[in-house]
C-alpha cells in the first residue's frame, strides 16, 4: 500500500507559542524528523496536551516551525493552506446547506460555480454512502452520515494528505467501528495519505500502518511502532497474540506519558 516517496516530512521543525513580546512560553517540538510516505496510514496517539492537534496545525499552514522546514510531496512547502485536506472531530457542516451544497463548499471555496460544484458532487454522495441525502440538512442525518460529508469535503480539498483529528470520537461504538471499516475502504479505493489522532488504541492498531507515540511536550523525536497485520484485515485480527500483546505495550507506554 506504501511507497517510498515521502508525502510529508518534517526536518528538524522546532515550534513553540509566544505571548506579547515575543517571550517564549509552551515550547511543544525540539527538532523532529519525520517521513510521512505516501499512501500511508499513521496514527498518532498520545495524551491531550502533548502537542497533537499542533502538529496539525503546523502541517495545514495554520501554525509555522520556529526552525526547520515542513515538505509536501518531497519539497519545501512555506505555504501549506489549502494543499492539505483537514477532517475535524466536529463536522462542522453548515445547518443551513443541503448535504449536496455542504459537501460541494470546498469546490466553491476554490473558485467554482455552485451549479458546476453540485453537478461535480452529485455522483460521489452515492460513492459515499449518501445517496438519497442530497436535499437533507445536516440535522436530518446521523453522526456517522455526517462524518461521511465530512470526509467528502476533505476528499475534495484535492490534496493527497488527510488528517483526520478524533473523527469518531462522539459516535457510539457500532457506528464508530462501522465507520473505521468504511474509513479503510475508502482509503484504499483512493490511494490518500493519512494522519489520524485518536485516543482509542484499539482504532489506531486496526487502522494503520504505523502509530506514533507523543510524550509530553516538548517532544524531540517521536516513538513509532509498526502495526503487525497485513492487509486487508477485519476487527478479528485485533484478537491475534501478536497484536493483542502490542496493545499493552501501548497501554503501558500511554500511562507512562501522564505518571
Amino acid at each position: 500500500m506504501t511507497s517510498l516517496s515521502p508525502a510529508l516530512s518534517f526536518r528538524d521543525v522546532s515550534f513553540h507559542y509566544q505571548v506579547d513580546g515575543g517571550k517564549q512560553i509552551s515550547p511543544i517540538l525540539n527538532q523532529v524528523s519525520l517521513d510521512i510516505h505516501a499512501r500511508e496510514f499513521i496514527t498518532i496517539i498520545g495524551p491531550s496536551g502533548s502537542g497533537k492537534s499542533t502538529m496539525f496545525r503546523l502541517i495545514t499552514g495554520l501554525e509555522q516551525p520556529v526552525a526547520g522546514a515542513i515538505e509536501l510531496g518531497g519539497s519545501e512547502a512555506p505555504h501549506r493552506h489549502g494543499k492539505v485536506g483537514y477532517m475535524p472531530q466536529k463536522d462542522l457542516l453548515l445547518p443551513w446547506r443541503t448535504i449536496l451544497d455542504n459537501a460541494a463548499l470546498p469546490l466553491e471555496l476554490k473558485g467554482v460555480s455552485r451549479q458546476e460544484a453540485q453537478r461535480q458532487v452529485l455522483p460521489m454522495l452515492e460513492e459515499f454512502g449518501l445517496k438519497g441525502t442530497e436535499s437533507k440538512y445536516p440535522g436530518n442525518l446521523s453522526g456517522g452520515m455526517r462524518q461521511r460529508v465530512s470526509f467528502l469535503r476533505s476528499v475534495l480539498s484535492g490534496s493527497d494528505v488527510l488528517l483526520l483529528d478524533e473523527p469518531f470520537s462522539a459516535l457510539d461504538a457500532i457506528t464508530r467501528l462501522s465507520m473505521q471499516e468504511w474509513l479503510l475502504e475508502q482509503w484504499e479505493l483512493r490511494g490518500k495519505t493519512i494522519l489520524f489522532i485518536t485516543h482509542d488504541v484499539d482504532e489506531a492498531l486496526f487502522l494503520s500502518d504505523r502509530i506514533f507515540i507523543f510524550q509530553q511536550a516538548p517532544i524531540s523525536r517521536l516513538e513509532e511502532v509498526t502495526v503487525p497485520l497485513a492487509r486487508p484485515r477485519t476487527i478479528k485480527d485485533l484478537t491475534q497474540p501478536a497484536v493483542a500483546e502490542l496493545k499493552q505495550q501501548l497501554i503501558d507506554r500511554l500511562r507512562k506519558r501522564v505518571d
